[in-house]
């Protein structure tokens, strides 16, 4: 008897797998057949719930997710994955691609499935550019970049390198500080330049 096997996946704990998971019971994933990972990173090769999918997958069953992204990044990635799925005699099924179904097992659906690939990863290479252009922008602005806000004060720097200076342990001083020494040279280091 064949399976519809889904898969989902969010990059960040704080992200909520609720609307995939709802998608792919709708399309006829029973709960027992659902895999889901948690703050797991599409570049990433192993990905638990996904590598348990896998094994999951039987011959004549479908692998079901609802985006493009949800498999991967790079288009050469995906498409080896789903020739691995039809050597294994398993089928891709992707929701909400295009606006419809696309099913691996049909000569179109692959088709589709290739330019789609294409298309997500020249994306996601577009996005890439787009934020490096711009922290390269904010940087020659003299704007601020972001991250975490500085706890610790210029003025706190210049009294703990006089401590330095003095005799005291710089590992220690840093220490005090609140931050590793490694940060405490490099905030010593900008004051100076």
């Amino acid at each position: 008897m064949t399976k519809l096997i889904g898969y989902a996946r969010v990059s960040t704990r704080q992200q909520s797998t609720d609307r995939q998971q709802e998608d792919l019971l709708a399309a006829g994933v029973r709960r027992d057949d659902l895999y889901v990972d948690h703050g797991v990173s599409g570049a990433r090769a192993s990905r638990p719930q996904f590598d348990r999918a896998l094994d999951a997958l039987i011959d004549g069953d479908t692998l079901v997710i609802t985006t493009l992204d949800r498999l991967g990044r790079s288009t050469q990635n995906m498409l080896a994955f789903a020739d691995e799925l039809r050597g294994r005699g398993a089928g891709l099924r992707v929701l909400n691609l295009g606006g419809g179904d696309v099913d691996t097992a049909t000569p179109m659906g692959s088709m589709l499935f290739t330019i789609m690939a294409a298309l997500a990863q020249m994306e996601h290479e577009i996005k890439r550019e787009r934020i490096t252009d711009s922290i390269s922008k904010r940087r020659e602005a003299g704007k601020d970049l972001g991250g975490r806000p500085r706890r610790v004060t210029d003025s706190q720097i210049r009294s703990a390198v006089r401590l330095v200076e003095g005799g005291d342990p710089a590992a220690q001083v840093a220490r005090d500080l609140g931050m590793s020494r490694a940060t405490f040279y490099r905030r010593s280091r900008a004051l100076k330049d």
